[in-house]
């Protein structure tokens, strides 16, 4: 078996994170890792012991959520509360951080920023992330290789739709087949 690579592992550990989040608007997650380990991690949610958007919804101002910390903050904070350093250390964040959070993660001295899924990329952060020298990539989960399972998976549904042609299933109603299977296992 193959194992997978830190890019993957460390995303996961940012989509795993955005599961805990509570706004309802969009679940972020975020992980910050220096040389390989991670040193902590953050999703999008309300202050310890506040109201969270998925108990009363989102409180919008001028089409953002403002009881919602977002998850690269609460990941340096994390850190500032426990005082681990971030100066030169990467985060995995599954969107593109805001305007506020690329900002915020310039200031604490972050040096690479990987994100899984474009998300209202401001044009004025990605001149900031170029201007202090912050490396940005895109770095996509790869889900599949998450299930141990997969390629069997795989294996049995290109079978059973084998044996529905053999069977002599009209051509149009495996074609629908076929592109629900599609859509199943590469949808993301």
């Amino acid at each position: 078996m193959e194992r997978i690579s830190w890019h993957q592992y460390f995303m996961a550990q940012s989509h795993l994170l955005a599961l805990r989040s509570t706004c309802s608007r969009l679940m972020v997650g975020a992980t910050i890792v220096r040389e390989k380990r991670i040193i902590a991690g953050g999703y999008n949610g309300a202050i310890s012991g506040g109201v969270h958007c998925i108990d009363e919804g989102c409180y919008v101002i001028d089409n953002h959520c403002v009881r919602t910390i977002h998850a690269e903050v609460n990941a340096l904070l994390q850190c500032a509360k426990f005082g681990v350093p971030t100066e030169g250390a990467e985060i995995y964040v599954t969107h593109f951080p805001c305007l506020n959070c690329c900002k915020s993660l310039i200031q604490a001295g972050i040096r690479k920023v990987y994100f899984a899924a474009d998300y209202k990329n401001h044009p004025y952060a990605i001149e900031l992330f170029e201007q202090s020298g912050v490396a940005v990539e895109q770095v996509e989960l790869e889900e599949m290789i998450l299930d141990r399972n997969n390629d069997e998976k795989l294996r049995f549904t290109a079978d059973l739709l084998t044996q529905l042609e053999r069977l002599g299933l009209k051509e149009d109603e495996l074609a629908e087949l076929k592109e629900k299977a599609n859509r199943l296992y590469t949808s993301s």
